[in-house]
């Protein structure tokens, strides 16, 4: 086995863990940072919604109140506030979704579906969390979900939500009479719930992987040819000529040129032969004259 050869073989196993633990590790990175992004992106949907609810209480139903008496008005509702809200969002940005998913529901559009009761009862069987997030599949790619618990704590959304009888008139003939009641102080009811798509983050963080281990390759093949090139010229060659002009030497045959000394190991290797090639001349010469 040649020199180059066993140089080769080592420079490229060498390459091969250098390239795996290098993409092993930038893989893991940017699907951490892709989904990082994602919960960025869902973390500020939720504050976009509080601070929707927010307004609704305190900047929109002061100013109706005295209507409300007389007429129920959903746009008066933190809930349905935030809902219409990213309703509007989602014309631009269908995939992004925010629900006010709940048991017993007044609104049936905010019925919990299946995975959304699972979220729920988490909270309602004693969640120690605050928030919780999680992925799913669903039919247009994975999602990643972020949910917070909906508890009852101001008593006086009992009024619309305890019994029948002492809600709003003008809400029983809108949302009827058989959802949305016997609900209690301090219980949790539903969850805020935010699905923000996956789909885009983890195409560009894999796309981006691409590129990287292109580039990795690319570098690999480059230094590859630099370095054999190198050592064709610093250390293939010389140990050739020096095996050739030794193998000559040998024969008995001294017309071969010396080496230009260098101040390297190779160049001190051809010193060292050099002055041996002399050596071996001189001791010839003295035989040949006795």
């Amino acid at each position: 086995m040649g020199l180059r050869l066993k140089f080769n073989i080592v420079l490229v196993l060498v390459f091969a863990a250098g390239i795996g633990v290098s993409g092993w590790v930038s893989h893991e990175l940017l699907q951490r940072n892709a989904k990082d992004e994602v919960l960025r992106n869902a973390g500020l949907m939720m504050e976009a919604a509080l601070a929707v609810r927010g307004y609704t209480v305190s900047q929109v139903k002061p100013q109706i109140q005295d209507k409300l008496q007389e007429t129920f008005l959903p746009q008066s509702v933190p809930a349905y506030a935030a809902a219409e809200t990213f309703k509007s969002l989602r014309k631009k940005y269908p995939d992004f979704s925010y629900k006010e998913a709940t048991l017993n529901p007044t609104n049936p559009a905010n019925r919990t579906v299946e995975w959304e009761s699972d979220i729920v009862n988490y909270f309602r069987n004693g969640g120690k969390e605050s928030e919780i997030n999680g992925e799913r599949d669903t039919p247009s790619g994975r999602m990643l979900y972020i949910a917070r618990p909906i508890q009852i704590k101001d008593p006086a959304c009992l009024a619309c939500h305890s019994v029948p009888a002492a809600a709003p008139a003008s809400m029983i003939k809108l949302y009827g009479e058989s959802n949305g009641f016997g609900w209690k102080h301090n219980e949790i009811i539903g969850a805020q719930v935010v699905s923000v798509p996956m789909t885009l983050p983890i195409h560009n963080a894999n796309e981006a992987f691409k590129v990287f281990m292109a580039s990795l390759a690319a570098i690999f093949v480059v230094t590859f040819i630099v370095l054999n090139i190198m050592l064709s010229f610093m250390i293939i060659r010389p140990i050739s000529r020096m095996s050739q002009s030794a193998d000559k030497i040998s024969t008995g045959n001294f017309d071969v040129p010396e080496f230009t000394a260098g101040k390297d190991e190779i160049g001190i290797l051809g010193t060292s032969f050099n002055r041996m090639r002399r050596s071996l001349q001189k001791a010839l010469k003295l035989i040949e004259r006795k």
